[in-house]
Formats: structure tokens, C-alpha cells, sequence
């Protein structure tokens, strides 16, 4: 993995993923159906990284990346959290938290996007992915508090 992407006159990173098929956001979730949350969510956090590693370290671009590898992998621990939560409420909680955390995340890949730092086109799958996370995180504090119980 290169230290450094090419940039674009304006420092945002060039569109140019058939020179560098390497570059961290095409990492298919293969298997997606079939993988369990916990795995996905790991996936997950290790594009998100991959991500932060690609991209200069310099500049608003390192803060809006470092903000993303801090809510980029917190999921994973929420839902590790909520697996071994002692109630309703306390998996409930977490689940939250792992959800206001992708919200966030969502928000910093925006943020790279408009800033003209990564071409869309490059974070669209793991944009995806996050709004997927998103759906399921909402789905499964929908169905817990309908039943009222884990």
C-alpha cells in the first residue's frame, strides 16, 4: 500500500483505481449475505482504515479521516458490547451507540467527497456498505423494543 494517493491539482485524490486496484474502498464485502454481523462489521472497520492509511496525513483531509477511523471502527465494539449486554435496555443502548457512531461515519465520507478529497465514484461501495450498517443497526432496536426482550 502506497503511503500516499496521487492528488489532483486541488489535493483531492485522482479517480484512478485501474493504476492502484489496491485502493482500500474497492475491498469487496464478498459474501455479504452470508457473513455474520460481527465479521461484516470487522470488514467493515479494516476498509476504514485502509482508507485513513491511503490518504495524506496533513491538513483537513487527516482530520476528517482521523474522525472517520474513530467512528469507522467503533461499531464493532457497540455490537461486541450489545452481544454481551445484561438487558433490553443495555443492548438497546449499545446498539445506538454503534448506530449514532455509522451516522457519524456516513457523515465524514460525505465530507471527503464533497471536499473533493476521494472521487465518489471511489467510496461508493463502502457508502453502501455504511448505509446498509445503518439499516440493519435501526432494525435491530426496532425489533427489540417491539418484543421487549433480546
Amino acid at each position: 500500500m502506497r503511503d500516499e494517493v496521487d492528488k489532483d491539482e486541488g489535493g483531492g485524490v485522482r479517480d484512478e483505481s485501474e493504476k492502484d486496484p489496491s485502493f482500500p474502498v474497492s475491498i469487496p464485502a464478498e459474501g455479504k449475505p452470508r457473513q455474520d454481523l460481527r465479521n461484516r462489521l470487522k470488514v467493515y472497520a479494516l476498509r476504514v482504515l485502509k482508507l485513513y492509511d491511503a490518504l495524506p496525513k496533513r491538513g483537513a483531509v487527516h482530520i476528517i479521516t482521523h474522525q472517520l477511523a474513530r467512528s469507522g471502527t467503533s461499531p464493532l465494539a457497540h455490537y461486541r458490547e450489545a452481544c454481551r449486554a445484561k438487558s433490553n435496555a443495555d443492548f438497546i443502548s449499545k446498539i445506538e451507540g454503534g448506530l449514532q457512531e455509522l451516522d457519524e461515519s456516513d457523515g465524514w465520507l460525505e465530507l471527503l467527497v464533497d471536499g473533493k478529497y476521494v472521487p465518489a465514484k471511489k467510496l461508493e461501495s463502502l457508502r453502501a456498505e455504511t448505509n446498509e450498517l445503518i439499516s440493519i443497526f435501526v432494525t435491530m432496536v426496532v425489533n427489540t423494543k417491539k418484543r421487549g426482550k433480546r
